[in-house]
């Protein structure tokens, strides 16, 4: 565990060459740890870089602050979008982040997006459970070469999920290659969920 730039995180580096390293980004309540055994399931050997977000909502770690349900404190998440960025930079700085994918669960999923409308160099890819859009904006960033995976809940009551079509034609628009899928399931990720991500990572990763 390290505490680099204020935050608290996890890192392990990845197991073989060639293996990717995760971004993991959990929920809110979620830390530093929530996401690992995600990450095993997904790929086994991958490195590992998992932040604690910063903010707390009646002592639930977050990543950045909303108003109330699904509606977001907008220059918070840019700043914290942007702290996020200074800090992935900063921890892997002798690994780069060439071959770095993003795993964000809700509100983890949200500044994951973030992070690619803000930093598109950043990342390589992500894997969105749960998404909503971040903001809209005022230019796309080119995201040409980013392979990006959604999956939305039918049933979900927390994310609407038109969010996440909306989502993904917002970054298919900026140039990303973008699966998505609508699941038979609620907010909670599922076998399908896991299922779709490990099999993108297998095939469907940026090279």
């Amino acid at each position: 565990m390290t505490a680099e730039l204020d935050f608290i995180s996890y890192a392990q580096p990845p197991r073989e060459a060639g293996q990717p390293i995760l971004l993991l980004l959990h929920g809110t309540g979620g830390n530093e740890r929530s996401l690992l055994p995600l990450a095993e399931a997904l790929a086994p050997g991958a490195g590992i870089l998992a932040p604690r977000g910063k903010v707390l909502e009646h002592g639930m770690p977050r990543f950045f602050r909303r108003l109330r349900e699904g509606v977001f404190d907008l220059p918070d998440l840019h700043a914290r979008t942007h702290e996020l960025a200074g800090f992935v930079e900063t921890a892997l700085a002798s690994q780069g982040t060439n071959n770095l994918i993003a795993v964000g669960y809700s509100n983890g999923a949200n500044i994951g997006a973030s992070l690619l409308l803000q930093h598109p160099t950043l990342l390589r890819g992500a894997i969105l459970f749960r998404p909503m859009v971040p903001f809209e904006p005022e230019e796309l960033p080119n995201l040409a070469g980013r392979g990006v995976l959604i999956t939305a809940g039918e049933f979900d009551q927390m994310v609407p999920s038109a969010q996440a079509q909306r989502l993904a034609t917002l970054l298919e628009s900026a140039g990303a290659r973008v699966s998505a899928h609508l699941l038979p399931a609620d907010h909670g990720l599922t076998n399908a969920d896991i299922s779709l991500a490990r099999q993108w990572l297998a095939g469907g990763r940026p090279t």
